[in-house]
This record gives structure tokens, C-alpha cells and sequence, in this order.
């Protein structure tokens, strides 16, 4: 009996190999291909290319750059000093408000005890209801110019915090752009930051391949390295609009293809994946 089971266990190996990898002509050529549909449906392969997430990095306002730390390539940590402008102007605006901020305190002191003397007059008829009212609008004025020479003080200390730039997250310096000495308008990029995350992949799968996929679908990325590191990842949002390509092509049946944007969200990046390598994406399908 158990050699029996051997001899059986012997055929089985076999037949599964020729199923496989020979192939002979007597299986029918129907049981040969449901067979393969049947395996290859187990995963979807599709190709795409990484993309990166980049950051143009240029101060709020206008002035000469006294410091850039970093070079091409660099990594920045998230809240690192990347660029400083020259301080002297935005120092002295500082200066300049708070002086007006005592000028108009001064201004306000003065009509609170205009206001007072004539309340104390109006009761000795030396003075005219008109003057009052003069000396009520007069405090207004005053309290009012006080509150602007705050309020230009506080855009005047923002204007001075913002002649320095930190990272935003962390990242790798892609692009240097200015050098210190270059005088730079507002939004001018003087850096151009990769960010570290997040990482996806963007790829696209044909009309009939969207109903055997979802968002959150679990997924395995491969670069074309040899022997290279698996990433995890999943799909984080599939477009809703279909759209033809390639677009370069000429031909009528490609640009006549339908196909779907996908993002596959790579859950544990690190510095091996790169702006525009192309990679390989799998996703397991249920049986």
C-alpha cells in the first residue's frame, strides 16, 4: 500500500511538471490555458514609475540672502535653518513701529486728559457742548492710531521672523538654486527639497483590470535591482476618469485604450527608491 502511494505521488509530480513547464500535446489545449488563466489570476502585474513629492522653497519676503547651509544632496531634518536673509531692514522697520507705537500711546495719554479738563469745565459753563464732543472724537482718533501702530508692528515682526526658512519636512536638497548674495523677491525658490514622504507609485490598469481592484488594496513594488528590496505599500487612490494613452503614440487602436490612474502609497520607503524609477507593482488578487 504505501509503495502505491509513492508510485502515485511519483505520477502526480510529473503531471503537475508537464501541465507546467512541458506542456505536451495530448492535454487538451482548453484544460492548458484554464489552467494558466487560473494562476495568473492570483496577482495583477502592472509597471509604473515613482514619484516623488518636491517642495519649491523661497522666503515671504523681499531682501538679499546672507546664508544657505545646505548643498545639492544634503539631507535636512524638518525645522533645520535652511536660508537667512539679511536682518538689518526688517530689524530697523521693527524699531521704527514701536516708536510710533509710543508716539501714538503719547497721543492717546494727551486726549484721555484733554477729555477730562473739559468734562471739568463744562460744569463751570466755560466750555461748549462742540468742544466736547471735539475732545471725545479726538480720543477715539488717538486710540485708534494706536491700535494701527500695533497692528504694523506685529506685520513688521512677522516681516522679521520670515527672513528665516526652515524645513518643512524632512527631506534631500534637489536643487540649489540661489547662492548668498542674490537678492530675491518674495517667492522667489531658492531651494527645491525631495521629500522623504510620502512616496508613491504612479501607474495605470486598463478598463477591464479596475473591477479587481479597491483603494487600500494591499501591494508589493519591485525595482528592476536584482535581488532587490520588496516594498510594501498600497493603493491610495484610484482616478475616476478614464483617460487615453499612451498620447504619443500614432496608432489608432492604442490611442483608443482606456485606462485608470492609480497611486500606490510605498509604506516603507527609504533612500533606494528614486524621482522616475520605473518599478514593477503586484497586486494579490482573491482566489
Amino acid at each position: 500500500m504505501k509503495r502505491f502511494f509513492f508510485i502515485l505521488l511519483i505520477l502526480l509530480i510529473i503531471f503537475v511538471i508537464a501541465v507546467y513547464v512541458i506542456q505536451p500535446s495530448w492535454i487538451p489545449k482548453e484544460v492548458l490555458k484554464w489552467l494558466s488563466k487560473n494562476e495568473a489570476n492570483k496577482e495583477l502585474t502592472i509597471y509604473g514609475n515613482v514619484d516623488i513629492r518636491q517642495v519649491d522653497l523661497g522666503f515671504r519676503v523681499k531682501g538679499r540672502v546672507a546664508l544657505m547651509p545646505f548643498q545639492e544632496g544634503d539631507f535636512v531634518a524638518v525645522g533645520s535653518l535652511m536660508a537667512l536673509l539679511d536682518k538689518q531692514p526688517y530689524e530697523d522697520q521693527v524699531l521704527e513701529e514701536e516708536a510710533h507705537i509710543e508716539s501714538a500711546d503719547a497721543s492717546l495719554t494727551n486726549a484721555a486728559l484733554l477729555l477730562e479738563r473739559r468734562n471739568v469745565l463744562l460744569g463751570t459753563g466755560g466750555i461748549s457742548k462742540q468742544d466736547i464732543d471735539d475732545a471725545i472724537t479726538g480720543k477715539k482718533i488717538a486710540h485708534a492710531n494706536l491700535k494701527e501702530a500695533q497692528a504694523s508692528l506685529g506685520i513688521a515682526q512677522t516681516n522679521l521672523k520670515d527672513t528665516e526658512l526652515y524645513a518643512p519636512a524632512d527631506g534631500t536638497i534637489l536643487t540649489r538654486i540661489r547662492e548668498p548674495g542674490t537678492v530675491v523677491r518674495e517667492a522667489d525658490p531658492i531651494y527645491t527639497l525631495s521629500l522623504n514622504s510620502p512616496i508613491w507609485v504612479r501607474t495605470y490598469v486598463s478598463e477591464p483590470q479596475l473591477g479587481l481592484i479597491y483603494p487600500g488594496m494591499a501591494a508589493e513594488v519591485y525595482t528592476d535591482t536584482p535581488g532587490g528590496h520588496v516594498y510594501q505599500g498600497h493603493i491610495g487612490f484610484i482616478s475616476p476618469v478614464a483617460e487615453f494613452t499612451p498620447k504619443t503614440v500614432e496608432t489608432t487602436q492604442l490611442r483608443t485604450d482606456l485606462v485608470y490612474r492609480l497611486r500606490v502609497i510605498v509604506d516603507n520607503s527609504d533612500h533606494g527608491l528614486r524621482q522616475g524609477m520605473p518599478v514593477t507593482v503586484k497586486l494579490p488578487l482573491k482566489n
